[in-house]
């Protein structure tokens, strides 16, 4: 979690400074700045990067991506420039600027780019997108093989999962405390809170319900929602999708272990916090957005309770929860 932490710091570092800073000019429109030179080996065609990145355009509310949401790095393979669609200044060639430990901040230059590939402009910004890097570790291709490279890159991220896993419990506790929460925890490890206490019956197996939710990871991330107001103030809304409660046949549809075991512990009109951790949930590979081994946090409220068909035997019902005060292990 430590770990975490301070590269959480160096990016609000990384930001402030960006903020306020002068840049220089580079080929083909790219304008730069090396916040730090750690003096290490520069990335040239063939290595690769593993690096932590902030990517903004130059609107308001301009955040487009952020590995320290997931606290993995994205790993950057430096390209040839024989490729055809590269040219100088464009995203490839920012990153030969850096080697191991180094930081900067690049704005590729959109007019540039349209003008060198031919493709249209990006709807999401008006002339630049700003990248925010830090350079964790340079692995080199030298004389190694792809496959020995390459196996270099998948001992590397082992390491990095199995932080996250160690990291896990600690991160869901900090969680707990930082937010005043006094979750009831359940034998199989799903803390809940119920904000406001429904009326009626509970829903067992068989039972359609229909619900609302956000989630988000433990950073606050909203990794998926129904809200439209909520995927609009996050930059996540699409016009394509219908932004109403989910239904699903509790025990019958594929859901996460802890919504059908969640879920069955509210009555209907409950609303409740779900706090789940990820052998309940995306265990240890993750999904989408969601890291391996990632705690996650649902607002939900239980709309609906269609009673299913009857004969059919409901579910056993969740362990007995037990107290859990705010910010234990």
């Amino acid at each position: 979690m430590k770990k975490s932490i301070l590269f959480l710091s160096a990016a609000v570092t990384l930001l402030a400074t960006a903020a306020c800073q002068n840049f220089k000019k580079g080929d083909g429109g790219l304008e730069y700045n090396i916040i730090k030179d750690a003096g290490a080996e520069k990335a040239k065609a063939g290595d690769l990067l593993s690096v932590d990145l902030i990517v903004k355009s130059d609107r308001k509310d301009s955040l487009l991506q952020s590995t320290y949401d997931i606290g993995l790095p994205q790993i950057v393979n430096i390209a040839p420039d024989s490729i055809p669609g590269l040219y100088a200044g464009d995203y490839n060639s920012m990153f030969k600027f850096l080697g191991e430990g180094d930081s900067a901040v690049f704005r590729l230059n959109l007019d540039t780019m349209a003008a060198k590939t031919g493709q249209p402009k990006p709807e999401f910004a008006d002339k630049f997108v700003t990248f925010t890097v830090k350079v964790r570790k340079h692995f080199k291709k030298g004389n190694l093989t792809d496959s020995a490279l390459y196996s270099q890159i998948d001992t590397y991220f082992k390491g990095e999962i199995e932080g996250l896993k160690k990291a896990e419990e600690t991160k869901l506790s900090k969680y707990v405390a930082d937010k005043k929460l006094e979750p009831k925890k359940t034998a199989s490890g799903l803390q809940y809170v119920i904000k406001e206490e429904g009326k009626g019956n509970k829903a067992v197996a068989g039972d359609t319900v229909v619900v609302n939710y956000t989630g988000t990871l433990v950073s606050g991330k909203v990794f998926d929602t129904n809200n439209a107001e909520v995927a609009k103030k996050e930059n996540t809304f699409s016009p394509m999708r219908q932004y109403e409660p989910i239904r699903f046949r509790v025990g019958h549809d594929p859901v996460i272990q802890g919504w059908t075991e969640g879920l069955q512990l509210l009555n209907k009109g409950s609303k409740a916090i779900f706090l789940i951790p990820s052998s309940l949930g995306y265990g240890e590979r993750g999904g989408g957005s969601i890291p391996p081994y990632a705690p996650l946090v649902f607002e939900v409220e239980l709309v609906d309770i269609v009673a299913g068909p009857k004969g059919e035997a409901p579910a056993p019902a969740p362990a007995a929860p037990v107290q859990v005060p705010a910010g234990q292990k």
